[in-house]
């Protein structure tokens, strides 16, 4: 924790249960969904007293909608990501139905971590928004609507337009656009393996609860062995039916996994915004050299370039003094306030790379931690679970010795 995460400090945010509920949606149709219980408590002492308990349900739609508000008012930052809202890259033998228990446990340590990254974030967790959904139930969604966020969102079109027509991109994002897209790349091959490997491992699993059963089997018809092989069969029942609880351990390295390769896409979301500002600037810049040659022409009465105005007053007859005076000057006006947007775009650019800048360092920091501690930790556990395998065996061989 750095010393900047006072939140965390000063409040204990806990996502402690989840609860299956029925109720009417937008469309009045019924539908099942799962609540989820905030609970948020301080850590500061009154008069020796602990503040109460605050608690509080949220959707995962509610959840969808604080991040989109986040996303919107703080473009410059790596917005942590929600946890998946229907199971992907699991094992064929576990249910990927989003009400499956499993899966909803799962999801709800997801969305305490999601909670625990914004409260940690030094600017994120100063949000009265934010503020709101730990301790506002009633009327939340309308306060969320009332700020205006939906407007101020980047339309889709407007981003993929940017995309191709920015001139100059800066080198440092162009670069790090490519590696959130290498990043999921990446972790998404991994997940497939995992999963491939985990179906593996449950049929190697399995089959010792078949030797299991024809040890206990053959025991009933060996009198001088019965014993022996009893003790081996048990022993391969017991490794048999370990593999659910290893496997369940696995999916939440899995899911810590999950999150960077969700964290991938919030990466390009700063891409996209940087993009977006660029491109605005150089509009911006066009529009301001475009103005500038109109007022020149008409000040020194060349055309340098083909233009409607052109073969107008070819047609037409040339302007008069005042006319042209007065063209001139509402383009003077206009260069002037271009000059002063330009230069606005420029500083609110600067900024944003600053910032954004700042915070991908946070996140790569972040990131770099967290992946090595779960890594360590699959590895560890793979481990340990080979051990246990040759522990089995070893207990089998001296079964078999003793018969």
């Amino acid at each position: 924790m750095t010393e900047n995460n006072f939140w965390l400090k000063k409040i204990e945010i806990n996502v402690s249960e989840a609860e299956k509920r029925t109720g009417r949606n937008a469309m009045n149709m019924q539908e099942t969904y799962t609540a989820y219980l905030i609970e948020t408590r301080s850590v500061e002492h009154t008069d020796g007293q602990s503040v109460l308990t605050d608690s509080l349900w949220r959707r995962y739609s509610e959840f969808e909608l604080l991040r989109n508000y986040l996303l919107v008012y703080y473009p410059h930052i790596v917005v942590p990501p929600l946890p998946e809202k229907r199971a992907e890259f699991v094992w064929h033998k576990l249910s990927a139905d989003n009400m499956d228990p499993d899966f909803v446990e799962r999801r709800r340590i997801g969305l305490e971590n999601f909670l625990l990254r914004v409260a940690s974030h030094p600017i994120l967790c100063r949000d009265k928004i934010f503020y709101l959904f730990l301790t506002q139930e009633g009327n939340w969604k309308e306060t969320v609507n009332e700020t205006g966020f939906q407007l101020k969102a980047d339309s889709r079109l407007k981003a993929l337009n940017a995309t191709f027509r920015v001139k100059n991109p800066d080198k440092r994002f162009t670069e790090l656009k490519h590696y959130s897209d290498e990043l999921q790349s990446v972790i998404s091959h991994l997940l497939r393996v995992r999963a491939r490997v985990a179906d593996r491992l449950y049929g190697v699993y399995k089959v010792h609860g078949n030797y299991g059963r024809v040890f206990s089997e053959w025991s009933a018809i060996e009198k001088e062995m019965g014993d022996g092989l009893q003790s081996a069969g048990h022993h391969m029942d017991v490794y048999a039916s370990s593999i659910d609880d290893i496997l369940e351990d696995e999916e939440h390295y899995a899911d810590q996994l999950k999150e960077y390769l969700f964290y991938a896409e919030a990466l390009r979301a700063v891409c996209r915004k940087h993009e977006l500002m660029q491109y605005d600037l150089e509009m911006a810049a066009q529009d301001l050299a475009s103005k500038k040659q109109q007022c020149e022409e008409l000040a020194t009465g060349t055309v340098r370039t083909f233009s409607l105005k052109g073969m107008t007053t070819k047609l037409f007859g040339q302007e008069t003094p005042e006319q042209r005076e007065a063209r001139i000057k509402v383009l003077e006006e206009q260069i002037s306030e271009g000059e002063q947007q330009l230069k606005s775009k420029n500083l609110e650019g600067r900024e944003f790379v600053k910032n954004a800048w700042a915070d991908i360092e946070r996140f790569k920091e972040q990131k770099n931690r967290d992946l090595k501690e779960a890594l360590i930790s699959y590895a560890v556990m793979q481990i340990s679970m080979c051990k246990k395998g040759i522990q089995v065996w070893t207990n089998a061989k001296e079964c078999f010795s003793k018969m």
